[in-house]
Formats: C-alpha cells, structure tokens, sequence
C-alpha cells in the first residue's frame, strides 16, 4: 500500500480538522449515552468486605458482620486485580410506583462469579438470590442480557442488596439502579450506537478481506485481521461476544480478550511492517518490529495454557513497551522524511494510547473520567477514520497519476501513429525490391536446407551401419532395441531378441590373420541377412564375432525357427578363402518376452547373452531359448 507522499502535505489541516471533530463526536455520543450522567442513583451506603485468608462468607454469615468491618465506597468501583472473594452491600430506595420493577445492572461483563441477594428490612434470609457471571453458563443469567442484569422485587420499603464478587481479573463494578422502561431506553439508544460502530468495523474489515484477493497485497490482510480483532475485543468487553458468539463456551469466555488482545496488536506490528519502510532505514528495526509479531503471537497460543492473572499483567507490561516503540518508530520515520508515518502516527497514537490508557484503568492504576470501554471505542473509531482517509487520498493520488499517464500515452501513440505513415512509406517505396531479395534469399535457403537434409540422412546411415559387414551398428542396435521395447510396451507384443556368436573365431583369425577374419565376418553377415525376410527384423554387428537380431511382434517359435535357419545356413555355406574352404559354425540364445518398464528391455538383451554361452558351453553350434519370464 503505497502512498503518495509529494501530494500528501496539503491534507495535514483537513486530516486534523476531521480527526478533532470525529474524537469530539465520538466522546459526546458516548457520554451521552453513559449511565453516569444520569441523576438519581437509587441505592445508598455503597460498601465492600474482602475475606480474610481462610474465611468462607455466605449471604448468611456476610449479614452478621458489624458496619465497621465495611469500607465506603463509590460508584464506579474499581479495586484491580485481586482473586480474592469481596462483598458489596448497598441499601435499595423503595419502588416508585406498583408495576415498574428495578433492574440491578453491573456495566461490566468480565466478572468470573457474580452472585446477588436481595434482603428486606425484616428477616436474615434474602428475598431472592440470582447466580451470574462469566463462568457460568450464559443460559443460567437471570434476564439474558449482554451485561449483568438483576430484577429486584418491588417493595414499598427499602432493600438491602448483597453482591458477591470473585474473578481473576479486574474487579469493576459500574453498578445502576434502573427502571425497567428507563432501561429499555437506553439500552436501545446504546445498542443502535454500538450496532453502527461494529457495522462500520465488520465492513471494513470484509473490504479490505476482499481487497487483499483482487490486489494480492498483505497490507489489506494484515489490516482486516487487525479490525476484526479489534472488533472482537470491543464486542467481549461489552458481552456481545458471551451473549451471541461463543455463548457455550465459559472457558473460551475467560481467555476472550487475551486472545483477541494479542491478535489485535499482532496484526498491527504486521501492518506496520507492510506500510511503512522500516527495513530502508534500519534493520535492527525491522527486526524488533518482526520479534514483537511473534511474541503476540506466541501469547496467543500460551493464553490458553497460563493464568489470566499472570497473561494479563505480562501483556500490559509488553503493550506499555509496544505503544512507546509504536510512537517513537512513527515520530522517527517522520523526522527521516517519511510523510505517511505522520498519519500513521497520529492514527495508531489515538488507538494505542485509549488502549492502554483503558488497559491501566482495568487494573485501577489511573482513574479515567470516562468508561474505558467508552474510551476503546472512540480510539479505534478515530483510528479507522484517519486510516481510511489516508487510503482515500492514496486512491486519489493514484487516479490523478493513472490519468496523467493516460494522457501520456495518448501523446504517445499520436507520435507512433505518425510515426508509424512515415514507416508505411517507406515500406511502399521498398515493398517490391524487398520480396525479391526475399524471394531470392528463401529459395537458396530451401535449397541449403534440402542439400544439409540429405547431408544428414546420409551422415545418420552411415553413424548406423558397420563400415566392414554392412550390417547396424551397436549404436543403432542400443537404439532400436529402446525404441521396440516402448512399442512392445504399449501395445503388448512379444519382443524376441537373438544373440549369435560366430564360434573358434579367434582360431580362424589367428590362422589366416585379420583379412581373412574380416573375409569371414562379411561372409556370416551376407548368410545372416539371407535368412531375415520381414523388414521390421534387424540385423546388427554389436562386437567382433558377436550379431544381434531384433525381432518385433515376434514369439519364441518364430524367433527359434528364424535362429535355426541362420545356423543351419551357417553350417551349410563354408567360405572359400583363397585355395581352401573354412568351415563356420555359430551358436546363439535366444529369450522372448513382453516388456513391462523401461529396464526390461536390457534385462532381455542380458538373458539372451547368458543363453548364448550356454550355448557355447553345450558344444556350440546350437541355439539355447526360454522366455525371460522362465527366468524369472
């Protein structure tokens, strides 16, 4: 995702102008709709007891505590984190009017157990006791509501009303006394609110899903699994998550918003990384920004293993680092004049210091005057606001630069087009002088061609023909023995192969020398081929004495009998040598088979050798045959 940087300057008023009115937007929407702006809160005496190391309190024993033993407290309340079981009591103003009920409301989700009594001024037992909390099955909440949500009986006498507290995160308690029709007002006003907010930031991480297919560009991806992660933060924060996402799952609840938490700033190291150039300016940079994507990445995944209370404060300590770091990379490579990391800065400075503002507002190590939650929202409202402005003016720029370039090329092609009549001019003018010397050229070629065709032909014959016998060569042999095992494979013909080997040669050599070997050897070759008849059969000198005979499509009785002929052709037709008569005799095996695989050919051409010398070693002049599978 780049952006042009030259044309980017004059948008820095307009970009803060909108960023200020969207923050101040944002905040008046919110805090209008936060129950702490409205009056008369209904209840009094606001209170809480924490158990001592070893105490088991109930709503019993919790009564007979004596009022110094509770500490005053205000809404909201906010104690950190502790583990331990606290109590809260609060005294109930009477119903108002017969028929409209109170509703207990804690603007809080993330509390693990959350058990409440209701007592009237007589009597020890309660009235009536509800179970609630984030541990338990959200089926089980008294009014299925995102958030803890309690009806207390109508009584024209004051309530006391006892809250048990345990969680292994934060303990809040934003606690409203409602009306039931005031209740329904503003949580329709909140949901509608909220309703947009998650609208806007589904569809744009659904955009920039469906951009990262048609642009192949990461940036897309990396900025939408940041948004829908943020979404899911924001949706567990205010119970839409619990309520409607993973309502089943209590343990998937308790680690919700580690999960998303790491996801959330995981995608964001690798959106920075993608955006800005970072390893131009700096390696060791680079790499750190790298290191902090897997160490979010691997909280992911030990999340699920380590305690909330351990995972909470480890990501809170590594995401006070990260928001330093984020800001202090934004201001540097703004200051080395990279112009997108000042909108990047100010985008991700809104998003970063909200979340960590409203991270150490959680754990009740600074006070905010406003709801955190709130405070998430109008971050990451503000974020994605300034980010999808600046791909806004990217996309301007890059229309202005794809028209520019329009224009040039249609000034271009007004230069080509002229261009291109001078050319056909010319070409005219040398149109019919250039087919001669074509016509000319190509026919002396298809004559070079032809003469060098034959050329090779003729040298090919001769590379496959022994130059004393006549016969095929043994390259020519090695080949066609290749090339009719492919054919025998295909089409499933048996392949007959003959070894013939002239026998005594050496004898006949060393008595009347090598011209009378070689008188020999043409004479063996003239009777051989005498015998062979088809022309697919091939006759080849493939060592001193020794011939080969390929027969296609041939089996073991053909083939002995084409053996046979030539032996006894052998036998019957001595040379006459100058004054005398040599007698010759040959011995030969013969195998047959269909070949199955590239190497069976040679293991034919191999058993056939061995017939041979048992040819030879059965007294010559003979033939020795099997097929190769009675080898095998």
């Amino acid at each position: 995702m780049q952006t042009n940087l030259k044309a980017m300057r004059k948008y820095d008023a307009g970009l803060i102008f909108v960023t200020i009115v969207a923050a101040v937007g944002f905040i008046s929407v919110l805090l209008s709709l936060s129950p702490i702006t409205n009056t008369n809160s209904k209840y009094s005496q606001l209170s809480y007891l924490k158990e001592t190391e070893g105490e088991a309190l109930n709503f019993r024993t919790v009564t007979q505590k004596s009022l110094d033993e509770w500490q005053s407290v205000s809404s909201p309340i906010n104690l950190g984190m502790d583990t331990k079981v606290h109590w809260f009591s609060m005294i109930v103003s009477p119903t108002q009017s017969t028929g409209s009920r109170y509703l207990l409301h804690i603007d809080y989700p993330l509390i693990d157990h959350l058990d409440v009594a209701v007592f009237g001024q007589l009597g020890s037992s309660p009235v009536v006791t509800y179970a609630s909390g984030d541990a338990e099955p959200f089926d089980n909440r008294p009014v299925l509501h995102v958030k803890p949500l309690f009806p207390l009986p109508e009584s024209a006498q004051s309530q006391r009303v006892i809250i048990r507290v345990q969680t292994s995160g934060t303990i809040r308690l934003p606690i409203r006394i409602w009306e039931e029709a005031e209740f329904i007002s503003f949580t329709s006003s909140r949901n509608l609110a909220l309703g947009i907010f998650f609208g806007i930031l589904v569809a744009m991480g659904v955009s920039n899903a469906f951009l990262t297919v048609t642009t192949s560009n990461v940036s897309f991806l990396f900025y939408s699994g940041y948004i829908v992660n943020l979404a899911l933060i924001l949706a567990t924060l205010h119970g839409y998550g619990f309520a409607y996402l993973w309502s089943g799952s209590a343990l998937f609840q308790s680690k919700a918003i580690l999960l998303f938490s790491n996801a959330t700033i995981m995608f964001a190291m690798l959106f920075t990384r993608s955006l800005l150039p970072i390893s131009v300016y700096s390696g060791k940079v680079d790499k750190i920004v790298k290191a902090l994507s897997w160490v979010y990445g691997i909280s992911i995944v030990t999340s699920f293993f380590l305690p909330y209370s351990l995972m909470i404060k480890a990501f809170l300590l590594l995401l006070s680092f990260t928001v330093i770091f984020i800001m202090w990379l934004g201001i540097w490579l703004a200051l080395k004049g990279v112009v997108v990391a000042r909108y990047f800065t100010i985008a991700w400075g809104f998003l970063l210091v909200s979340g960590l503002s409203a991270s150490l507002d959680n754990v009740n190590l600074i006070q905010l005057p406003i709801s955190s939650n709130n405070l998430l929202i109008i971050g990451g409202a503000v974020e994605t606001l300034i980010l999808a402005l600046i791909l806004a003016i990217n996309y301007s720029h890059s229309r202005d630069d794809l028209v520019d370039a329009q224009q040039f090329a249609l000034e271009q092609e007004k230069h080509a087009n002229s261009a291109k009549e001078n050319l056909i001019e010319a070409q005219k003018r040398h149109q019919e002088d250039l087919e001669y010397k074509v016509e000319e050229r190509t026919l002396e070629l298809e004559v070079t061609l032809r003469e060098l065709s034959e050329a090779n032909n003729e040298l090919e014959r001769l590379n496959a023909i022994d130059p004393l016998t006549g016969a095929h060569n043994r390259r020519h042999f090695d080949k066609r023995l290749r090339s009719e095992g492919r054919r025998s494979r295909r089409e499933q013909t048996p392949l007959s192969l003959i070894i013939i080997d002239v026998d005594h040669f050496k004898s006949i050599n060393d008595r009347y020398g090598h011209d009378g070997g070689d008188e020999c050897l043409k004479h063996v070759t003239r009777v051989f081929q005498n015998h062979i008849h088809r022309p697919t059969d091939d006759l080849c000198r493939i060592g001193g004495e020794e011939f080969a005979v390929i027969l296609p499509n041939t089996g073991i009785e053909g083939a002995l009998h084409v053996a046979e002929s030539m032996r006894r052709g052998l036998e019957s037709s001595p040379l006459v040598y100058g004054n005398e008569s040599i007698q010759l005799t040959a011995s030969a095996g013969l195998s047959t088979t269909v070949i199955v695989d590239e190497d069976h050919a040679q293991r034919l051409f191999k058993f056939a050798d061995e017939l041979l010398y048992e040819a030879k070693s059965a007294g010559r002049n003979r033939v020795e045959y099997k097929t190769l599978q009675e080898k095998l």
